[in-house]
Order: structure tokens, then C-alpha cells, then sequence
């Protein structure tokens, strides 16, 4: 497939790209919330501090309905750069693959049938702890059922996530774990100092090298709740990881209590791979031997100023857009130009 590179291990991903061209894709979107994301300065997600609770339903919104229901405009940048939630909608639509949607502890529920995991949402992690150690087990045990029903239901299962401020709590797990890396941003300057300085007064209560406490401390709901999807997902079917550095997190977790790294991608955008911020190919290589499948999107090329923003270093991915693009390009066989085109109408309708 030309539009889609392989990072890392290369055979394994070919081997992967090969199994699952012209099969059946399912996608899932995970959307959660954590207040770390109230910090000023943290996340672009959300035009106003009042709508960042409202990113996640109204991604899930956009996804099915093409507009959204929880707040009257759709999910943008304060000048008008869309959420990647649009490049996520216009995939599943252009490869015919069906979507659920699964609460994983959202400020506010989305407005559409969905899965509830049944968690509360993640606390600012600067002020104390994320979440109880009890309800990360309970997020991985939901998970691992959930993942289980998913992963029977199709050959190849997507996973996305829409979190905001969700790459800063991963990279306070990361670095609990000993990983040494950096995240990526919805921003072109990287706020990584400030996340940095969050996640130091975070690790000052950590004493303990318990994954679920780590979790539990530095963490959001995601993480684990995507954990336990995977663990019992990859058993009976492929999957792939649809997101950037928050996917090294997921996947340091998931190692942690067992998981080896079997019938496992992560799929992401070159606008991740490429972020000379963060480095995603080293801090999963520092985990599992997972290959990383890049969309080579062309939306530097487009005549839309706010889909050009994403390959000048703006929201970059996010909501399963690079996931969901290769695996329409996987199932469908069209290329990066035609998606390209397809986005622009889908952007032309809704502005």
C-alpha cells in the first residue's frame, strides 16, 4: 500500500498490512475525560475552557450524525482548524465500516447509543490522584469483556481515543514506567515543560511500583479501559491502536499485566510519526515489538487552510483519524488523494 508506511518492525507490519487488505474492520471509539485538562495552557482541544468536556461526545457525535448534538457547533480550534473527528467520519464512511462508540468515564455523556463503562472521569493529576486503584480494575475487568464481544465481531478492530489533555496523563504514565520519551501535542509549540512540571508533583505521590497504582496516580480512564480491550481483542482477532503517544501508554500498561504483543499495530498519522517533539517509534520500541502503520495523508496539499494546518504541526491526530484512514485504505484499496478529496467535501458541508 503506498499511502501507508511501517515503522519499526517492518515484516511484522507488512505481514499485517497483507492479512488484513479487503477483510472486515470494526472501529471503536474510547472517549473519556480527565480534569488535568483544565490546566491552561495543556490542551487546543475545545475553543473555549467551558467546551473541553464536551470534546469527546461531541467527536462521538460528529462520527455518526455528522454534526453534534451536545453543543451546536462542531469541535474546532479557536480559528476555525476542525476536529480530527472529520477525517475519522469521512474513513468510515468512505470504507463502509461500522462504529461504537464506549464511555470511558466522559465528563458528559454523548447524545447516541453508546457502551458505558460505568467510570467516573479522571482527576486533575497536578492536585491529586487520578482515579481510585479499584476503579482502574474495574476499567481493565469492563474492558476485557468489552474487548472480548469486539474482538469476535469482526477480523480487524480500530480503536480510538478522544481525551483531551489525555497526552500529558500518558506521559506521566510513560515516565512512571520508566519509559524515556516525550509526547506529542494538539499545538505546534509543544507544551512540554508544563507537562513535565505536572507530572513531577504527580510523581511525588507515587510510592509504589504497582502498575494499577501508577495508573491510578498519573493516569485517565483510557488507559486502562483500552488495556483490557486489547488484552482479550487481540486474542481473536487483529487489532490496531488508533492514536499517537497516549497508544505507548495503553500498550506499557497492557505489557505490564501480560500482554505480549500479539496480532497488535498501532495505525497513526505522519503528522505524529513525524513530530520532532515526541517520538513515538522510540517509546513504544522501548515497550513491545509492535509496528507502527503511518497514513500518509495529503492534507498539506489541500486548498482548505484548516486541513493544511495539520501538516504545518496543528491537532496532528486524534478521535482514530490515522487508524480509521489506513483501514479504509486497507479495506476499500483507494489511496490518500481520493480521502483527501472526500475530507474536503465532508469540510465544505459542514462550514
Amino acid at each position: 500500500m503506498q499511502d501507508i508506511d511501517v515503522l519499526g518492525n517492518k515484516q511484522k507490519g507488512l505481514d499485517f498490512i497483507k492479512q488484513t487488505e479487503q477483510r472486515k474492520f470494526a472501529f471503536s471509539l474510547v472517549i473519556s475525560y480527565t480534569a488535568t485538562s483544565e490546566i491552561p495552557g495543556i490542551t487546543i482541544a475545545g475553543e473555549h475552557p467551558d467546551l473541553i468536556k464536551y470534546t469527546g461526545p461531541a467527536d462521538a457525535e460528529f462520527i455518526h450524525y455528522g454534526n453534534c448534538k451536545s453543543i451546536s457547533v462542531i469541535p474546532m480550534t479557536p480559528d476555525g482548524k476542525p476536529t480530527p473527528a472529520l477525517l475519522t467520519k469521512t474513513a468510515l464512511e468512505a470504507g463502509s465500516i461500522p462504529s461504537v462508540v464506549i464511555n470511558a468515564g466522559s465528563k458528559v455523556p454523548p447524545k447516541l447509543p453508546f457502551i458505558d463503562m460505568g467510570l467516573e472521569y479522571g482527576k486533575n493529576i497536578a492536585n491529586e490522584p487520578a482515579l481510585g486503584q479499584e476503579e482502574v480494575r474495574k476499567a481493565v475487568e469492563y474492558g476485557r469483556i468489552i474487548g472480548r464481544f469486539l474482538g469476535a465481531s469482526t477480523e480487524c478492530l480500530v480503536v480510538g481515543e478522544s481525551v483531551p489533555g489525555g497526552t500529558t496523563t500518558a506521559l506521566g504514565v510513560l515516565v512512571a514506567f520508566g519509559v524515556k520519551t516525550l509526547v506529542s501535542s494538539s499545538m505546534p509549540k509543544n507544551p512540554i515543560e508544563l507537562k513535565i512540571r505536572i507530572i513531577k508533583e504527580a510523581l511525588k505521590r507515587l510510592d509504589s511500583k504497582d502498575p494499577f497504582d501508577v495508573v491510578a496516580q498519573l493516569g485517565d480512564p483510557m488507559i486502562p479501559t483500552m488495556a483490557g480491550i486489547l488484552s482479550t481483542a487481540s486474542e481473536v482477532s487483529k487489532v490496531m491502536l488508533a492514536g499517537g503517544t497516549q497508544m505507548a501508554a495503553v500498550l506499557c500498561f497492557a505489557k505490564k499485566l501480560g500482554f505480549e504483543g500479539k496480532n497488535t499495530v498501532v495505525g497513526t498519522t505522519s503528522y505524529i510519526a513525524e513530530d520532532k517533539s515526541a517520538n513515538l517509534l522510540g517509546a513504544i520500541e522501548q515497550v513491545l515489538d509492535v509496528p507502527i502503520l503511518v497514513a500518509k495523508l495529503k492534507l498539506g496539499q489541500s486548498t482548505i487552510p484548516g486541513l493544511r494546518s495539520y501538516s504545518e504541526g496543528f491537532v496532528k491526530e486524534g478521535a482514530g483519524a490515522g487508524g480509521a484512514s489506513i483501514a479504509c485504505m486497507l479495506k476499500t484499496g483507494i489511496n490518500s488523494e481520493k480521502l483527501l478529496s472526500l475530507t474536503e467535501k465532508e469540510y465544505r458541508r459542514i462550514t
